[in-house]
C-alpha cells in the first residue's frame, strides 16, 4: 500500500492556539501568559506520519508548561552534577538555538511541571518505534527522517526526508558536560527510562540509514521532539 505523509498547514495551529516553541517566548510573554503557557501560539509546523502527528522542529523552550523557568546551565562541571532539569545551547552558542533548538537533560523531560507544549508530549520509546516501523524499520527509517541539508555528506547516503520529519544533526552534551557530534548526529530523548540513571533515546547518524535505538545517562543533553497527544 502506498504511504502518504501529510504536512498540516501551520495556519490550523494558530487557530487552535497552541504554545510557541520559540526562544523569544521568554521576551514576549505577559505575566498571564507565563502562568498559562498554552496561550502563546505555536510557531513551528507539524507533520502527519502514519497515525502520529510530530513537530518538525526541536523544542526551544526555556520554561515548563506551568511557566516556571528551566535552569540554563552552561558550566560543564555544574551540568555533570545535575539531578534536576536544565537546558543549554550546543557549545553555549545562542546562534544554535534557532537552527537546532535547545539541548535538555532527561530530568527536564520527566519534570512533572511539563516540558512539552499543551496538547503535545515527549514521545515514549514505544512511540518512537511506531514511527520507525511505519517508515520501513529502523534500518532504513533514518534517511527518511533526516533533513536533506545540514548533514555531513556521504556519497552512499541519500537523505530524502520523505517523512517530512526534518531531523537535523544538532549534536549532544555528554553527562560530563562536554559537547560533541554537531553536524554528524541528531539525538532525541524518549520519555521512557531504562533504570534509575538511564533512559532511551533515538539517534540519526550522518553515515548510516539507521534510526538507532540507544540508551544514555539521564544527565546527557539531547534534543527534544514532541508528538501530539
Amino acid at each position: 500500500m502506498k504511504k502518504y505523509y501529510l504536512a498540516i498547514p501551520s495556519v490550523l495551529f494558530l487557530f487552535f492556539g497552541f504554545v510557541s516553541c520559540s526562544d523569544n517566548e521568554s521576551k514576549t510573554e505577559t505575566q498571564n501568559q507565563v502562568a498559562s503557557r498554552s496561550e502563546v501560539p505555536i510557531q513551528n509546523g507539524v507533520v502527519l506520519i502514519g497515525t502520529q502527528v510530530w513537530m518538525t522542529k526541536n523544542l526551544n523552550l526555556s520554561r515548563y508548561r506551568n511557566g516556571d523557568p528551566i535552569p540554563h546551565v552552561q558550566d560543564p562541571t555544574a551540568w555533570a552534577a545535575l539531578t534536576t532539569g536544565a537546558w543549554c545551547y550546543y557549545l553555549n552558542n545562542t546562534a544554535n538555538g534557532p537552527v537546532y533548538g535547545k539541548l535538555y537533560n532527561w530530568y527536564a523531560v520527566n519534570d512533572p511541571r511539563g516540558l512539552a507544549p499543551t496538547g503535545y508530549h515527549v514521545p515514549s520509546d514505544a512511540e518512537w518505534t511506531t514511527l520507525t516501523t511505519f517508515l520501513g524499520g529502523a534500518n532504513v527509517a533514518g534517511n527518511k527522517m533526516k533533513a536533506t541539508t545540514g548533514w555531513t555528506p556521504y556519497s552512499e547516503i541519500i537523505n530524502t526526508n520523505s517523512s517530512r520529519f526534518t531531523g537535523l544533526p544538532g549534536g549532544s552534551r555528554s553527562s560530563n558536560g562536554l559537547f560533541n557530534f554537531i553536524g554528524r548526529k541528531g539525538r532525541w530523548w524518549s520519555s521512557t527510562e531504562v533504570d534509575t540513571p538511564i533512559a532511551y533515546i533515538r539517534t540519526l547518524n550522518d553515515d548510516t540509514s539507521f534510526a538507532d535505538r540507544n540508551n544514555f545517562n539521564k544527565a546527557g543533553g539531547f534534543s527534544v521532539r514532541c508528538i501530539r497527544d
